[in-house]
């Protein structure tokens, strides 16, 4: 579950991006990069999006989102990947809520996403 302290979120931003890139990957793709994004967050406290799939995606379930979804284009693929994961933390059973930050005085370029407690869930 996703909130920004006042509700929950229950739609993914930029829809149109969104689904155009998701339209160009298998449903076995989508799949494969959920999951591991679950797997990745599930028992964590805190992600940044930037941070999580690293430099190289060759050889990673990400790679598709990079030549297939968004054909190259590094910044798509960055996109599309921060929405992926938006979705994965939108739909899991934690509550978790993000924001935009910066260590020390450079901003970090993905959201970071941390679990809180919502005795309202």
């Amino acid at each position: 579950m996703l909130t920004d302290s006042e509700s929950y979120i229950k739609s993914i931003p930029h829809k149109r991006g969104y689904n155009h890139w998701r339209n160009r990957l298998t449903d076995a793709e989508y799949q494969a990069i959920y999951d591991e994004l679950n797997s990745r967050i599930s028992g964590s406290e805190i992600e940044t999006s930037s941070w999580i799939p690293g430099r190289d995606w060759s050889g990673t379930v990400f790679q598709p989102i990079y030549e297939k979804a968004c054909q190259y284009n590094e910044d798509a693929a960055a996109k599309f990947f921060g929405l992926i994961l938006w979705h994965v933390v939108m739909d899991h059973e934690e509550v978790w809520s993000f924001g935009r930050y910066r260590l020390g005085d450079i901003p970090i370029e993905g959201l970071t996403y941390f679990r809180i407690d919502r005795p309202d869930k």
